[in-house]
């Protein structure tokens, strides 16, 4: 079930930002357009995963056409980003070696992620720069 929502890309001193007006506290950045939406694309991946595995549901989206401008925004561009819901998650057994799994843990906690999740996000990233 994919869902699409806005992004609104904003030209700042540094290239672009990006946010969602549907997903608050989601955003992202690029320094051209192309790398911002690409970006933002990876960001609400991580927003929304994170959320969900955090017992949160996922935001509604609107059509691009039912977001208001805001007055404050000097927006570059508004485009849609897709988002596809991961799959049940499967129970797996791994081995790592202990100094790792204390870092993988450590960086979890602090960064607001579960042992899992922080798992599932750097396994996609791989795979996402891999191509």
């Amino acid at each position: 079930m994919t869902i699409v929502y806005a992004a609104i890309l904003e030209r700042d001193s540094e290239g672009f930002s990006v946010y969602f007006p549907d997903v608050p506290g989601c955003t992202s950045a690029g320094a051209t357009a192309q790398e911002a939406a690409a970006n933002a694309e990876e960001a609400l991946y991580a927003h929304l995963t994170l959320g969900l595995e955090h017992g949160e549901g996922i935001p509604a989206a609107r059509a691009l056409d039912d977001i208001p401008t805001d007055s404050e925004v000097t927006e570059a561009a508004r485009v849609l980003i897709r988002f596809d819901p991961p799959e049940k998650s499967v129970r797996v057994n791994i081995t790592l070696p202990e100094d790792l799994l204390r870092r993988v843990d450590a960086f979890a906690q602090t960064h607001g992620f579960t042992r899992s999740g922080l798992m599932a996000q750097a396994v996609r990233e791989q795979i996402q720069r891999a191509g």
